[in-house]
C-alpha cells in the first residue's frame, strides 16, 4: 500500500482537504491516496488562544495554509519573514536546521512540511521561556 496511512483513534478527527472527518467507535486505518492532500489531526492543530509566542505563530500561519484558511501566496512573505526573526534567535545547529527545512517548503508550497519542521522547535522553545523565567 502506498501513500499517507493514517491510524486514527476512536471518535479522533481529522481534516482532510478542508473537509473535517471523525471516526467511528473502533480504531481505523485510512489509507490517503492522493499525493500533496492537506491533512491535519485536529489533536495537533494549534487553537487560536494558543498562538502566544513567536514559534507558535510563525506555525500558525503555516497551519492556516494547511487548512485553506489563508491563501499561500498571501501567507508566503508572512511565513518567510517569521522564519527569518526566529533564525536570529534560534542559532542552534539544529533549530537553523528545522529552519532550513521549513523556509525550503514554504518556497516549495508544501504547508504541511513546513508546519511539521516549525513545529519541531515548540520544545526548544519551551525551554528557552523556561530558563528565561527561572
Amino acid at each position: 500500500m502506498s501513500g499517507l496511512v493514517l491510524k486514527l483513534g476512536p471518535h479522533e478527527r481529522v481534516l482532510i482537504n478542508g473537509a473535517v472527518i471523525e471516526n467511528g467507535e473502533k480504531r481505523s486505518r485510512l489509507a490517503i491516496m492522493t499525493p500533496h492532500a492537506n491533512i491535519l489531526r485536529l489533536r495537533d492543530a494549534i487553537h487560536p488562544e494558543e498562538v502566544n509566542t513567536p514559534v507558535r505563530r510563525v506555525c500558525y500561519i503555516a497551519q492556516l495554509v494547511l487548512t485553506g484558511d489563508a491563501e499561500p501566496e498571501d501567507a508566503k512573505m508572512q511565513l518567510l519573514r517569521g522564519i527569518e526573526q526566529l533564525s536570529q534567535v534560534l542559532t542552534d545547529y539544529d533549530s537553523r536546521t528545522q529552519l532550513t527545512l521549513a523556509s525550503r517548503a514554504v518556497m516549495e508550497a508544501q504547508p504541511y512540511q513546513a508546519l511539521k519542521a516549525l513545529r519541531s522547535l515548540l520544545p526548544r522553545e519551551e525551554r528557552l521561556f523556561a530558563a528565561a523565567r527561572a
